[in-house]
């Protein structure tokens, strides 16, 4: 059928256009004028305007653009049907695009299909599991569709466009929907069928592979082999017995020849426990003559290095051993003192003055002790008693600098409200006239508001916390006395008055700057980096401490890389680094199919980067094992979020659990889980013992005094042997009991009895460990004699500044004392017993007495029933007789002076 539309007589003699004519021809439209016949493509946006005027319509065709044609006269009754005949044109535009478009969807669908169902037969004749990897390059590579689903599928339904698709309505239908499925979900039910047959398969394999047939969570973790597994192994679930399985399995599977695997450990006991583990497992089996390596990290980065550039790199024994690299980094600072005054004045005023950060919104301030009417207090230096950091650092500074000064800050009740105010803190400088008051965190803003200059006039010198954490305070502060003839003399050395607090030990801030150094190190940050971090810093931090802990670090770290280079050599997080840059550069190809993690919690950036270099290529496999509850070692360099950010560094994979133990009996499990998971950042896990229950779990017991502990110890060393002697409990493994003394420091070493050999060495094994020292071990009995504040958890452990030379710091108070104690309860099998002193009750011990988890007693079982104090809450409330009669009083004195019922004033 053909229409026409041409404009009228009288259209083109007032419109003055020449003849024209439209045609439709079958789905075409046709422009027909001064003898040239034009087509009209049917278009969107249209490339035929219509534009209805009073009288004539006028038209336009190619609108826009330059050869665009102008047309008119056509009579206005005839514009409907034309709007209409390009109405019904454009719908069959669109429906035989939508038909173009659904063929080309339905062909690449079809296309895609087939390659995912190559792959997963593949998989399937191989009998290997559909890992990560193949996943992810078949959603890679999945095709971008003309048509959405529902476009799509409303072409399907039509079904006169179904009748021109290309196949059987029955086959698309079902195209469409294995296309529009959920694969993840499919892929994971095929590995979970490839799972259960392994299972059957591999029963006698993972039966005999070592001394007890595996748990189903062992299972598990053997068989899957995604491209990155991680492992969260509780304490005592066998996490060694799992690897060793793990590389049993892949050979006798034909996934991974023996010279293609590599256990790496953190140190060479470890190490050499992971190869006489594995050795004797492939011997159980029947594989003889089969090997496999297990290596320290560093022994696999110093071989890397060595075949990159042909030269073994040589680490130093002071670059090894924790003890001597101590006393290197001593001598060396000691260099740098020795040639720089300016080097050692900011060297003793960190340690002096800034050796305590100042606390940020919402964290507690601190004390060193508390008035009698239980307000807390800081020493200074000079001996003042000051109720804020804020007015104990320029207190310090002050005395620093050889500046002679006297604090006030009177209270004042208020009798009417019976309500205790203070003004802020004043200093006065002697023979200057001028008075200074700081208004500390919290403290409302003087009237000049932020931002204007400290007000001069009068003699009256204002300062805020804002200038404090900034360090403005500092300049504007030394400007001021300088303006008035007071010289600055710093002096380390200086005497410091009786009761005045006691700095920073040389040897505390040694060890601060070498664990700094190592992390530092490990995340490969120059002084540059960590300088952007530090500018990166929220304002409410107290930044012009990490800038002079920043500027003494720098030169130390220098220091130590040029006494490496001195000797031509390297140390372990240089070797680790080298290692892996050298394979991610494809300098070292390394031979290594499946790469197996031990003690993952305590991977230091360093190590996590050769662990991702290792396995960088197409094909590799990481079996990473560990658990972040157990992360002690950040003084080393580890990084918990390593383990806690698995994903985010290596990419998706999967996530397993080993929270079946064969050690601590279920109540301890559930004291110590619940302890350690107040971290939130802490991977959650619910840990199942396996283990029988033997008497109490958790006992705590609490002496009078600190000279009582060792005999305290000896008294519960000699009930154990009682139990022994009854019956009452049963023999250790052996044939004798363990028992572990475990401390936070060396020095806890004075609470194990001299005589216990003599008395009970024919019946039990007593050995004293530090907490660290204790993981990966087990005991019957475990004993922890120094629960006591300010001991354990050690407030030094976590210092702020650290953040500037790690990726991610650990956030929650005391987190890494958090999990060293967790450590020490799960190296008992049978219980654990820790020791107090009256009023000197360690916070971790309170808390787990406030959840119920544990009811302090004497050593003959009786339950003590402190008060404890509320001003310091460490010490407790005891009777006391003075001059004036019997009173109450804290503990604790005269630490904490706190008197029940004594008003503030």
């Amino acid at each position: 059928m053909t229409h026409h539309w041409t404009p009228s007589h009288w259209g083109r003699r007032f419109t003055r256009t020449p003849y024209w004519q439209l045609r439709r021809v079958g789905a075409q439209i046709e422009l027909h004028i001064d003898d040239r016949v034009l087509p009209v493509p049917i278009t969107a946006p249209p490339s035929l305007q219509v534009r209805r005027g009073l009288v004539w319509t006028g038209l336009v065709l190619f609108p826009g653009q330059p050869d665009a044609v102008r047309l008119d006269g056509l009579p206005n009754r005839q514009a409907r049907s034309l709007r209409q005949a390009l109405r019904d044109l454009e719908q069959a535009r669109a429906q035989d695009q939508r038909l173009l478009d659904a063929e080309v969807a339905l062909l690449a669908i079809r296309a895609w299909l087939a390659q995912a169902d190559a792959a997963l037969d593949q998989a399937d004749a191989e009998g290997h599991w559909f890992t990560s990897e193949q996943q992810r390059a078949l959603l890679q590579q999945r095709p971008t569709l003309p048509l959405d689903e529902d476009a799509l599928w409303a072409v399907f339904d039509d079904p006169a466009l179904r009748a021109q698709l290309p196949g059987e309505a029955s086959r698309i239908e079902a195209e469409l929907l294995r296309h529009a499925q959920d694969w993840t979900a499919l892929w994971d039910a095929r590995n979970g069928a490839h799972l259960q047959r392994e299972l059957l398969y591999s029963r006698d394999l993972l039966d005999r592979v070592e001394r007890q047939p595996l748990t189903d969570e062992q299972r598990h973790a053997v068989l899957c082999f995604d491209n990155r597994v991680q492992v969260v192994a509780a304490a005592g679930s066998g996490k060694t017995s799992t690897m060793v399985a793990k590389a049993a399995y892949a050979i006798d599977r034909g996934l991974v020849a023996p010279d293609h695997i590599v256990l790496l450990a953190f140190n060479r006991e470890a190490a050499t426990e992971l190869q006489q583990r594995t050795d004797a497992a492939l011997q159980r089996l029947g594989m003889q003559g089969v090997q496999v390596q297990a290596r320290t990290f560093h022994a696999l980065g110093r071989q890397i290095i060595g075949k990159a550039t042909g030269r073994l790199p040589d680490v130093p024994d002071w670059a090894v051993d924790a003890s001597l690299g101590f006393h290197r980094l001593a001598e060396l600072i000691d260099v740098l003192k020795d040639r720089s005054h300016a080097f050692r004045t900011q060297w003793d005023m960190f340690r002096l003055v800034f050796g305590r950060d100042l606390p940020t919104a919402g964290e507690p301030a601190p004390a060193d002790g508390w008035e009698a009417d239980g307000r807390h207090y800081l020493h200074t230096l000079n001996g003042e008693r000051v109720p804020d950091i804020d007015t104990c650092v320029i207190a310090d500074w002050l005395f620093y600098s050889g500046v002679a000064y006297s604090y006030e800050r009177p209270g004042h009740l208020d009798p009417s409200t019976d309500t205790y105010s203070q003004p802020p803190a004043m200093f006065r400088y002697p023979c200057t006239g001028l008075q200074h008051v700081h208004l500390a965190s919290g403290e409302e803003e003087p009237a000049s508001g932020a931002g204007q200059p400290p007000r001069h006039a009068a003699g009256l010198l204002h300062t805020c916390a804002r200038q404090l954490r900034s360090g403005a305070l500092f300049d504007i502060l030394g400007e001021a006395l300088s303006a008035r003839g007071i010289v600055l003399d710093p002096n380390p050395d200086r005497e410091l008055p009786e009761g005045g607090a006691r700095p920073m030990p040389d040897a505390e801030l040694i060890a601060l700057v070498r664990t700094f150094i190592s992390h530092a190190k490990s995340n490969a940050l120059s002084t540059e980096d960590m300088a952007a971090r530090l500018q990166a810093l929220p304002e409410d931090r107290f930044k012009h401490r990490y800038r002079l802990f920043l500027q003494l670090a720098a030169p130390i770290l220098q220091a130590w890389d040029d006494a490496l280079a001195a000797e031509r050599a390297i140390d372990f997080e240089d070797m680790l680094n080298q290692a892996a840059e050298h394979v991610e550069q494809g300098r070292y190809v390394p031979p290594y199919t499946l790469v197996m993690a031990d003690e993952f919690q305590d991977a230091s950036r360093a190590r996590a980067r050769l662990c991702r270099a290792l396995v960088q290529a197409p094909g590799r496999y990481l079996f990473a094992v560990g658990d972040d509850w157990q992360s002690i070692n950040r003084f080393a360099g580890a990084d918990v979020s390593v383990m806690t950010g698995f994903a985010d560094y290596f990419g998706h994979g999967q996530v397993l659990k080993l929270e079946q133990t064969f050690r601590c009996p279920q109540a301890l499990c559930d004291v110590s889980s619940a302890f350690v998971s107040r971290n939130p950042a802490q991977i959650r896990k619910r840990v199942q013992s396996r283990a029988p229950q033997q008497g109490a779990a958790l006992r705590a017991f609490q002496v009078g005094s600190r000279d009582q502990l060792r005999d305290a110890v000896a008294q519960y060393l000699t009930q154990l042997q009682q139990q022994l002697d009854s019956g009452a409990a049963a023999p250790g493994r052996d044939g004798r009991l363990r028992v572990f003394v475990l401390g936070r420091y060396n020095a806890d070493r004075a609470y194990v009895p001299t005589d216990w050999k003599a008395r009970h060495g024919h019946c039990m094994e007593v050995t004293f460990l530090t907490a660290h020292r204790a993981k990966g071990a087990e005991a019957d009995y475990v004993i922890l004699p120094g629960m006591l504040d300010r001991s354990f958890p050690s407030t030094r452990a976590d210092d702020p500044v650290l953040s500037l030379a790690m990726p991610h710091g650990d956030a929650y108070p005391l987190g890494e004392e958090r999990r060293l104690f967790y450590v020490a309860l799960t190296r008992a099998r049978r219980s654990v017993a820790m020791f107090s002193v009256r009023g000197r009750r360690s916070p971790f011990l309170a808390e787990l007495v406030q959840v119920g988890a544990v009811t302090v007693t004497s050593l003959d079982g009786h339950a003590v029933s402190d008060t404890p104090c509320p001003a310091c809450g460490v010490g407790v409330i005891v009777p006391r007789t003075g001059r004036y009669g019997a009173f109450e009083s804290c503990s604790s004195y005269p630490r904490c002076e706190y008197k029940p019922g004594k008003v503030p004033g």
